[in-house]
């Protein structure tokens, strides 16, 4: 494949930013958006032509005789080598999950663009301050995201993963004027960095045990210079290779040194993906502008930690208590997002969490993945719930910023009756909301449904507890959908117009949306995505048992929040009033920002930096201060020694000649 056309997808948005940043204040508003736009559009063009090509040309380079997909290192050039091992490469890694994730990120960063260019003006046309910073900033995001899932090395990941960190806070940050906002972007910037340091740590003890960075080498090539830690087997008929562990592996408190870089790589991964207890930046995040909620915390930054684990799963493979860590994680992260969204009048703090939930839900089927349950049905199930998830949640996003955009507030309760005033608006809503709660034939119904049935493979329990969580996300997302669009008419404040659908710019990409959400579902995911590369007929492992199941906890949960929000009526405060404890540690998130705040402030800076500082006052710097003093009272006690009076000289020298001659006469008897 030529290069030119992976080049100019790196590259375009990097040149966008450095365009927008540097002279788009010297642009109109119009202009930079629509710069900003069409560089995305054209990265969207390219970014399926190289998908298309990887998936269905039938290029020998890209796909055996058999039918199994090959990974395809499009460029790989040496950026610095430090020893013969210690080498760091820039390039361009293809292969079935980074040729879906190129899909994933430039439509939804295209769609943004577009959508942004009428949500980011007021209804007289007045464009927001910032306005060509915003899209330099989008830009410099979408080249991040990009390059760290085409990234052919750990360590080039690792740079982009920072990168997308910085360009989250940019962004988070973007209405700097809003103490809210800057706190927000203070906290994801914090909390994700120290995420960040256990993913350092555990590449470099991976890297220093394999001898590489390279994800071919992890996960398909012999390894060289691993030093009798791991072997290398022949597997699958394509000739892909897995790692596994010898005996000979090094221990370290009853765990090998790879489950521990694997747990810290994932430490990583949650960080970015908000898996408890690092999850509670995601829900302040939503102070940014509601498109950079629908980019960043919807569709692409956020699944960066389940990629990272599918990038890496082979190696997960050789650690089922690795796997196991990130099952529990992820189940009990969905569960608790769950029943915090069931309680918030924020809707975008609602979809917030229920980005936790659905995030967790891909963390869960990857841990239950394993190559003789259903052929591996969790690693396909995962990657196929994060490629229709990231279509219908931009769906809700951006049909969140639309109401946001008529109404003028974040609160449901300004809201009700919506539906006979924002048709467009609602109907695209309603089918995000039945893509997300498993309905069928929506494309949530499809991916859902194999993560549970790759839980019921691996344990009943775990698939009681995600179909629990599935019904809970059923019933959280209408009690939304009803208290927005129906509960009360909705009335209009007088002096105020009546809300109305947004222009084109902002509708289209609903529709669009609303359309792929429509049929993601019918997609032969399977046979384009799988662990191993070889084609997978999920239809053959369709489970109709599990998926009646699924469906009837779905409408369990809907037809619940249409009996206690369709309507007005006292039952909402009837269940609140009868659970208040239960409701009050759901409203306010189990109080997890609550014990963060006091652990950092009443142990760490009360009871460690106070003391510290006090020790650095007093004793280090009162130390420093004690003897400037006694040298300048030393100076001042030898001064007149300087007098510039030659009788004292004089004087000074006969009364020390004396001494020394004496001194001399004593030592000398």
């Amino acid at each position: 494949m030529d290069v030119t056309i992976p080049i100019l997808i790196l590259a375009i948005p990097l040149f966008m930013f450095l365009l927008l940043g540097l002279l788009g204040m010297k642009m109109s508003h119009k202009l930079a958006g629509t710069l900003g736009t069409l560089g995305m559009g054209t990265v969207l063009v390219l970014s399926y032509y190289t998908a298309y090509n990887y998936f269905f040309s039938g290029s020998a380079q890209f796909i055996t005789e058999g039918g199994d997909r090959l990974q395809a290192l499009i460029f790989d050039q040496t950026w610095l080598a430090f020893t013969e091992k210690l080498i760091i490469k820039i390039g361009f890694l293809l292969d079935p999950i980074s040729a879906m994730m190129l899909v994933v990120i430039t439509t939804i960063s295209f769609m943004v663009h577009l959508y942004s260019m009428g949500y980011m003006r007021d209804h007289h046309g007045v464009y927001e301050h910032g306005f060509q910073r915003f899209y330099a900033f989008l830009s410099l995001f979408s080249f991040s995201m990009l390059g760290l899932v085409v990234a052919p090395n750990i360590f080039q990941m690792y740079i982009f993963w920072e990168l997308v960190g910085a360009s989250s806070y940019l962004l988070i940050g973007f209405y700097y004027v809003k103490p809210s906002a800057v706190s927000a972007s203070k906290k994801a910037f914090i909390v994700t960095r120290f995420a960040d340091l256990g993913f350092l740590i555990g590449i470099l003890v991976l890297s220093y045990y394999t001898g590489t960075f390279n994800f071919t080498q992890f996960t398909s090539a012999p390894v060289e210079g691993m030093a009798g830690v791991f072997q290398v087997s022949e597997n699958t008929a394509m000739g892909i290779r897995n790692i596994f562990e010898t005996s000979a592996a090094p221990m370290f408190m009853g765990a090998s040194v790879l489950t521990w870089a694997l747990v810290l790589i994932f430490m990583g991964g949650m960080g970015k993906s908000a898996m408890m207890p690092l999850h509670i930046w995601l829900p302040d995040a939503m102070e940014g502008p509601t498109p950079v909620s629908a980019l960043i915390h919807a569709a692409t930054m956020v699944v960066a930690g389940v990629y990272l684990v599918a990038r890496l799963f082979p190696l997960y493979l050789m650690e089922e208590s690795a796997l196991t860590i990130i099952t529990v994680v992820g189940a009990l992260t969905a569960f608790y997002a769950a029943m915090v969204a069931c309680t918030q009048i924020d809707i975008k703090r609602v979809l917030a969490f229920s980005t936790i939930s659905q995030i967790a839900f891909m963390m869960v089927s990857l841990g239950v993945a394993r190559p003789e349950i259903h052929e591996g049905l969790g690693y396909m199930a995962s990657m196929f719930h994060l490629f229709t998830h990231a279509m219908f949640k931009a769906l809700l996003f951006l049909g969140a910023g639309a109401l946001i955009h008529a109404i003028g507030s974040n609160d449901y309760t300004a809201m009700h009756g919506l539906r006979k005033y924002m048709p467009i608006t609602h109907w695209t809503f309603l089918i995000g909301c039945l893509a997300i709660a498993g309905i069928i034939p929506f494309s949530g119904f499809f991916s859902k449904d194999e993560i549970l049935s790759a839980c019921v493979g691996y344990d009943w329990v775990a698939y009681l507890w995600m179909s629990l969580v599935a019904g809970l996300t059923a019933f959280y997302m209408f009690r939304l959908y009803f208290l927005i669009f129906w509960w009360k008419e909705h009335k209009v404040a007088e002096g105020h117009h009546a809300p109305h659908d947004q222009p084109w710019t902002m509708s289209l990409p609903l529709i669009i949306l609303a359309a792929v959400s429509c049929v993601a579902g019918f997609i032969p995911f399977g046979k384009l995505v799988s662990w191993n590369g070889e084609p997978y007929d999920f239809m053959a492992h369709f489970d109709w048992g599990v998926a009646a199941v699924s469906l009837t906890v779905a409408l369990i949960g809907i037809g619940l929040a249409a009996v206690m929000y369709a309507r007005e009526n006292t039952l909402p405060e009837k269940f609140k009033n009868a659970l208040p404890r239960l409701w009050d540690w759901c409203h306010h998130r189990f109080y997890w920002d609550e014990l963060y705040m006091f652990i950092t402030h009443k142990i760490i800076f009360g009871c460690v930096c106070r003391p510290l500082a006090w020790f650095d006052r007093h004793v280090i710097d009162g130390t420093m201060d004690a003897m400037a003093t006694v040298t300048n009272k030393a100076s001042e006690a030898i001064k007149p020694l300087q007098s510039g009076q030659i009788q004292m000289y004089v004087w000074y020298y006969l009364v020390g000649a004396l001494l020394l001659g004496t001194i001399t006469a004593v030592c000398l008897l």
